[in-house]
């Protein structure tokens, strides 16, 4: 599968962003989806998850009520909409796919995108 995630940027805090990630694979319907983040100096980290249907997310507690992940499996698309930005959430974002649902660790996925930077600064 191959992962190509756009949409990065420089916003301001407080701005909203979205974030998506286009793949090649005509069986995107069957890998579970993530986004993950890394700034450097520091492991890269789960941001959101969706299982292959979109019947379920699960989002890291400091994006909680921020962040929204979706996903389009008629495009192949998986999306991350990201509102109330801060200046914490400034990283290299990274979309990943995998087989099984759940894994919070970049471990459990075998594809990533090339990533995207996000900039949150005033």
């Amino acid at each position: 599968v191959q992962l190509q995630a756009f949409g990065g940027g420089l916003v301001q805090p407080g701005d909203s962003l979205r974030l998506s990630c286009a793949a090649s694979e005509r069986t995107f319907s069957g890998y579970h989806m993530a986004w993950f983040r890394q700034v450097p100096g520091k492991e890269r980290e789960l941001v959101a998850t969706i299982s292959n249907n979109g019947g379920y997310t699960d989002y890291a507690d400091s994006v909680k009520g921020r962040f929204t992940i979706s996903r389009d499996n008629a495009k192949n698309t998986v999306s991350l909409q990201m509102n109330s930005l801060k200046p914490e959430d400034t990283a290299v974002y990274y979309c990943a796919a995998g087989r099984y649902y759940g894994y919070r660790s970049p471990s459990g996925y075998n594809y990533w995108g090339q990533g995207t930077l996000v900039t949150v600064s005033s």
